[in-house]
């Protein structure tokens, strides 16, 4: 897949098909109002079946502060959120920093960055790392370096963990090749082939039945999956660990009503359900916390200086 060109953006009437058809409804509470319905975009990470009573918790809670219907929508990936926000289908959405990078871009800085998760409830910790991923028992791939000509799983273009943070890492470690983010995302070039899963679980689930040779995911929703024992963790290793990469938030268009904007932050800062911060957020005993995009700033940055 060229990079360079999914990073730019694709055609408007291409974009406005992708939103329509990658959308699926996930559900509604409060209302009666009169008002249009709160919506509220998940990507396939937090969308699951398993978290649909804790999404629904929260939109229930929300539509009593906001004293209107509050729906949850789902996309098929990144790019389809996006959209959404762009073309007010959604009005705010739950995103980690390369797609708050890529809302920015294609919003033209129109988003603004409410809250963003932390464990614990301590900004300090609102942090995780990609991390490079193999089964237990391949003797033969044991760092960076030897990952060059094996099966290859990316979870998706805009993807932090599972996209951005390590395609700039194999840059980095094969400086001497020159790579670009088209070479890496190609078949027959760097490796021998190159996926998007389209979910961190399914990347996980890949390299655990031996269908990639190694996969890039977040540290922390591999984590969640060892927890549920949907893999076990003697079944995988990591093999590289990137630096620290600030923690999903949530994001809002910029020109939202300030009134509205504040009883969104005041409630999502004392919002507390644990089965949410379980499921959804895949970190148990994490909170929100207050966040501006200027937290994002050096994954805006890296996106920038990788789509040139």
């Amino acid at each position: 897949m060229n990079m360079k060109r999914w990073m730019k953006g694709l055609s408007v009437s291409l974009m406005l098909v992708a939103a329509a058809a990658g959308f699926g409804g996930c559900g509604s509470s409060g209302g009666g109002s009169g008002q249009q319905p709160f919506t509220i975009a998940y990507a396939p990470n937090e969308s699951t079946e398993q978290s649909a009573d804790a999404r629904s918790a929260l939109s229930a809670d929300l539509g009593k502060a906001l004293g209107r219907e509050v729906k949850e929508i789902s996309a098929s990936d990144y790019n389809g959120i996006i959209e959404a926000l762009r073309t007010k289908k959604a009005d705010m959405a739950y995103l980690g920093a390369e797609g708050i990078s890529l809302a920015n871009q294609r919003l033209d800085g129109n988003v603004d960055v409410i809250v963003m998760k932390a464990p614990d409830g301590d900004k300090a910790k609102a942090l995780y790392h990609s991390v490079f991923i193999t089964r237990a028992d391949r003797s033969d791939i044991n760092s960076l370096q030897d990952v060059k000509g094996k099966k290859m799983a990316f979870v998706d273009p805009g993807s932090t963990s599972g996209n951005l943070i390590p395609t700039s890492m194999l840059m980095k470690a094969f400086a001497n090749e020159n790579l670009d983010s088209e070479t890496l995302h190609m078949n027959e070039k760097f490796f021998s082939s190159a996926m998007f899963s389209g979910k961190h679980q399914a990347s996980i689930q890949a390299v655990a039945k031996g269908d990639v040779d190694v996969a890039a995911v977040s540290d922390q929703i591999l984590q969640a999956e060892i927890n549920s024992g949907n893999v076990q963790a003697g079944d995988i290793k990591v093999i590289a660990t990137s630096d620290p990469i600030p923690s999903e938030g949530m994001i809002i268009r910029a020109d939202m009503d300030q009134n509205l904007r504040k009883t969104l932050t005041d409630f999502l800062l004392q919002y507390n359900n644990e089965d949410y911060f379980t499921k959804v957020i895949k970190v148990k005993g994490a909170r929100f916390v207050e966040a501006s995009k200027a937290d994002y700033q050096p994954i805006i940055e890296l996106n920038q200086l990788l789509s040139k």
